[in-house]
């Protein structure tokens, strides 16, 4: 079988999983409206199965179907293969993103467990009472997610027993986002050692991580216009091989069957990933400082 032919069956198994899966959608709710609104066991178990279902389809799978769509529209194997060495890109891309996202949440969760603790102070426990009852009732290090679960088991276990819980803290600290517990550590040290105000040390610490975070936030924001920029600057070839084909001049068919076209693909495909990652690199480097 040809390179279109495989292109063709993807597609065309694509389309008929679609299409069989949002009829059956509608059928469902027809159903489901018919019958007054309510569903039953058989539509639950159909919609965990269809999530089930579109949760393993990651997105960087789209870029193989929209390889094997171009290769089918341009009679040539490259766009497949070019389409399958962007599967592992794009994953550690989205990677990236999660672990971001990731570290986002425990800086919220870190923020949210210096003030709960400060709360318990205030109202008169003890600060290894204090921690447990801030870290376990769901704030803090019990919401930092799966990453912090056995630094959150020792944290617990040194308040409970008298053990070094400065030096629990700093080994939670390790992960990503969490570098805020750093601060807790200190002013958890000079609480003990010194007889200092834990509480006002927390209050502070809390304020200071607030304004950090909402710096970082206001930095993101202003540097989302060169990001957008970048990527749509990227995408204009794209747009030029759309106005080829509508204007007749076949782009594709120079590109794939040429040796002229192959060469300036690959030129021009090198220098627009060295764009993109140097442009982006720029904003990742400004929100780094």
């Amino acid at each position: 079988m040809s390179a279109a032919g495989v292109a063709a069956a993807v597609c065309a198994g694509s389309a008929a999983w679609l299409t069989v899966g949002r009829d059956r959608g509608l059928r469902r709710a027809r159903a489901v409206l018919a019958g007054g609104g309510e569903a039953g066991p058989g539509d639950a178990a159909w919609r965990r199965a269809m999530a089930r279902a579109t949760g393993r389809v990651r997105h960087e799978w789209w870029a193989l179907a929209g390889g094997a769509v171009v290769a089918l529209l341009g009679d040539s194997i490259v766009p497949l293969v070019l389409g399958a060495a962007g599967v592992p890109l794009i994953r550690r891309v989205r990677r990236a993103r999660d672990a971001r996202l990731d570290g986002e949440r425990r800086a919220a969760a870190v923020i949210a467990l210096c003030g709960a603790l400060a709360g318990e102070v205030r109202a008169g426990r003890q600060p290894g009472e204090a921690l447990r009852a801030a870290a376990g009732g769901g704030l803090g290090l019990a919401d930092a997610g799966a990453g912090l679960g056995e630094a959150r088991a020792g944290v617990l276990a040194a308040a409970r027993f008298g053990g070094d819980v400065p030096g629990a803290l700093e080994d939670a600290a390790r992960e990503p986002g969490a570098q805020g517990l750093l601060g807790l550590a200190a002013c958890w040290r000079v609480a003990v050692d010194r007889g200092a105000g834990l509480a006002a040390g927390l209050e502070r610490l809390e304020g200071a991580l607030r304004v950090e975070r909402d710096q970082r936030g206001d930095l993101r924001a202003q540097l989302a216009g060169a990001r957008s920029t970048a990527v749509m600057l990227a995408g204009l070839p794209v747009l030029g091989l759309l106005m080829g084909s509508a204007l007749g001049a076949a782009p594709l068919r120079v590109l794939l069957h040429t040796g002229a076209g192959l060469g300036c693909l690959a030129v021009g495909g090198v220098l627009e990933g060295v764009g993109v990652w140097w442009a982006l690199r720029i904003v990742r480097g400004v929100e780094e400082r």
